[in-house]
């Protein structure tokens, strides 16, 4: 009897198998995400009507204030190319089996590295020339923040969760004494607007995203996503670190330095940071103010999240989020906006419990607390 039952085909498991590898593998990835915005579709539901508004209404004032008009997309798209380069900083730390917290610190010394090339590099330099070198200082100042907790971990075996906590202080309060004391230009905390390295905003080509802050930076946000991608399923160095995410007892007895690994992905992680900081510095405002990151350093943690720390994932959680931001603003007038930080948690909370490498560092620390 126990062989003929094993013998009939349980219903659905025919076309499961029939599907390819990749097609399920697609789907596994997909279905926690669309999951989640389900349910904090259901949430946000029952929000608005506690507020004695049609939810309908309020999505449909939501996606018009936001994708529906060109200054709104703006909006989003600007938003987005910062969430893009701090998901992909804690997105290449998790696949590490690192947390990365200091995405805020790491954005705030590489925008104000970038600033200062700018103002440093004499007016009339080249754009060609001035724009690398200032991306260049954006990446080069993040990875110097996140080199501490790097070598902290790769050395001593340090938490890189508290350590990037206590550096993203230091490092804010740094850059706030600096500019009040050596580079303040009024009563507000930024420097001088810089002399070269200014990126123009993509009003310049489509005059309907005129007004909005949308700029060029966005071309290195997908550049960086592409090199992220290519970097993990490419390359040598890529493959250790994903082994190290995944296992780094086994790792070094296959001969990863885990270590060096460890390091090298901090400083990655931190070089991904600090160039979203040049979407603020050299496609906005010309100039590094206290303060500008708003949080958008700590956000990337969701971004990675719920782009399931892929980098394409990433850019589209990017989107997403980027698009709940702007849409708060849009809904105001007839809920409040936090109920978008609310729906904002509720997509968090309902993705990060599905993802692998959250789930290794939460067994992690019940196994360290035994």
């Amino acid at each position: 009897m126990s062989q003929l039952n094993e013998s009939i085909p349980r219903p659905g498991a025919d076309r499961t198998s029939r599907l390819p590898a990749s097609v399920t593998r697609l789907i596994s990835a997909l279905l926690p995400p669309f999951t989640a915005l389900l349910i904090a579709a259901v949430v946000g539901d029952i929000l608005i009507l506690s507020f004695g508004q049609s939810p309908a209404d309020v999505f449909v004032l939501l996606i018009e204030g936001t994708w529906g008009n060109a200054y709104g997309l703006g909006q989003v798209i600007y938003k987005a190319t910062t969430l893009t380069f701090t998901g992909l900083s804690v997105a290449l730390a998790l696949r590490a089996g690192l947390f990365n917290i200091g995405a805020e610190g790491q954005l705030a010394m590489g925008g104000f590295c970038a600033a200062v090339v700018g103002l440093l590099l004499p007016a009339g330099t080249p754009a060609v020339l001035a724009v690398p070198l200032c991306l260049a200082g954006a990446a080069i100042g993040g990875a110097s923040v996140a080199s501490v907790p790097g070598v902290l971990k790769a050395r001593f075996g340090a938490s890189e969760v508290i350590v990037t906590i206590m550096v993203n202080f230091i490092t804010l309060a740094l850059l706030n004494w600096l500019i009040a004391t050596k580079l303040n230009v009024a009563e507000s905390l930024h420097t001088p607007e810089i002399h070269a390295g200014a990126v123009p905003r993509l009003s310049s080509v489509v005059d309907a995203f005129a007004g909005s802050a949308a700029n060029f930076v966005l071309v290195v946000a997908l550049a960086a996503a592409a090199y992220a991608a290519w970097y993990l399923f490419r390359t040598r160095a890529g493959y250790d670190l994903r082994a190290v995410g995944l296992q780094p007892e086994a790792a070094e007895y296959g001969g990863v330095k885990v270590g060096r690994v460890w390091l090298r992905a901090m400083l990655l992680a931190g070089a991904m940071a600090g160039l979203g900081g040049t979407n603020y510095v050299l496609g906005y405002k010309q100039y590094y103010e206290e303060g500008f990151a708003a949080g958008a350093g700590f956000l990337g943690i969701a971004v990675a999240l719920v782009g399931r720390n892929h980098p394409f994932g990433v850019v589209i959680a990017a989107l997403l989020f980027a698009t709940l931001s702007q849409g708060g603003l849009a809904v105001n007038a007839v809920v409040p906006k936090q109920m978008v930080d609310v729906l904002t948690a509720v997509v968090i909370i309902a993705v990060a419990t599905s993802v692998p490498e959250v789930q290794r560092l939460l067994k992690s620390v019940r196994g360290g607390g035994k």
